[in-house]
């Protein structure tokens, strides 16, 4: 079982902040209610669940006015873990489901990378919560029509770009923040994700209380890597008020581990948004597990993108 967060919803007392003239309730005596994204890294270093802070001690904070307020950015996570089922599905589905000035990476004529990701955030610059995605593999918005060049680059430089169709949340400060400061399809609903070296499991449920989308897997076998060796970038395109932006994560990884066409793994679709979005891509074979049983990240607050207005050849 993934470790005991002090900043976990089980907590009782909590407080009401400001978020753009929105107001979240959050723990009390939480790393967000002291410090308000201003987090103490030498507190955070003593925390027993957390590796350490020399990656975040390379990325300074810094002030900006967002949808959200002022704020700070990046958005540091300083114990996470997550697992991402990657599978392939037609690029004619996928591109049904995106806006028109982006298009699918394809791994082959005709077919794309669509992926259903869970993610468990246990110290946090905003406390505790989880988090589930449905997203598929984009191209860069402007580069040309190489699709295979862009699948190369992405893989050898480790970095990808994806559109995300679907994000729950189980916390208000992430939904509020995600939706509004990010431009994400974020709602709040019952979310549950545990991952350790043997077992990766997730439920999300939809607004019934009944299942939406569940996951099961056998954890892969996981490497140590010291901080900063394993560096991976993530861009994802939203829009904000009609205009396009680009929002950039940074994760560490510490403990991960990958399984190429996976065998034991049990996804199960109910009925809800999450169910709604994979079956629409009609997604076939998996092809890819990857799970971090132990992790850093940094979110940096979206930054406004220019992107084809027509998109490339669909």
């Amino acid at each position: 079982m993934a470790p005991p967060s002090q900043d976990s919803p089980a907590r009782t007392g909590t407080v009401e902040v400001d978020l753009g003239g929105r107001r979240v309730a959050v723990p009390e005596g939480g790393l967000f209610d002291r410090y308000r994204m201003d987090t103490d890294l030498d507190e955070v270093a003593r925390d027993p669940r957390v590796s350490g802070v020399e990656f975040f001690r390379g990325l300074p904070k810094t002030k900006v006015e967002s949808p959200i307020g002022p704020t700070l950015t990046p958005n540091f996570y300083y114990r996470m873990s997550s697992a991402r089922l990657t599978m392939l599905a037609r690029s004619r589905a996928i591109r049904a489901r995106l806006p028109r000035e982006l298009a699918p990476l394809e791994v082959a004529p005709g077919l794309g990378l669509v992926s259903v990701m869970f993610f468990r955030y246990d110290v946090c610059d905003i406390d505790f919560y989880t988090e589930a995605a449905v997203g598929v593999a984009v191209r860069p918005a402007r580069h040309g029509k190489l699709g295979f060049v862009d699948l190369v680059a992405a893989l050898k430089n480790d970095h990808l770009d994806t559109y995300v169709l679907s994000l729950p949340v189980n916390t208000d400060i992430a939904q509020v923040r995600g939706h509004d400061g990010y431009g994400f399809p974020k709602w709040v609903t019952e979310l549950d994700v545990d991952i350790d070296a043997n077992r990766t499991t997730a439920r999300v449920a939809n607004d019934s209380g009944e299942l939406d989308l569940a996951l099961s897997a056998a954890t892969p076998a996981q490497t140590r890597h010291p901080s900063g060796e394993r560096v991976s970038t993530l861009t994802s395109y939203t829009t904000i008020n009609g205009a396009w932006h680009s929002t950039l994560s940074q994760t560490n990884a510490l403990s991960s581990g990958s399984t190429s066409f996976p065998r034991d793994v049990d996804l199960k679709l109910g009925r809800g948004r999450m169910s709604d979005d994979l079956r629409s891509l009609k997604p076939t074979r998996p092809v890819r597990l990857d799970v971090l049983a132990e992790g850093q990240l940094a979110l940096h607050l979206p930054v406004p993108y220019s992107v084809p207005q027509q998109g490339v050849s669909r």
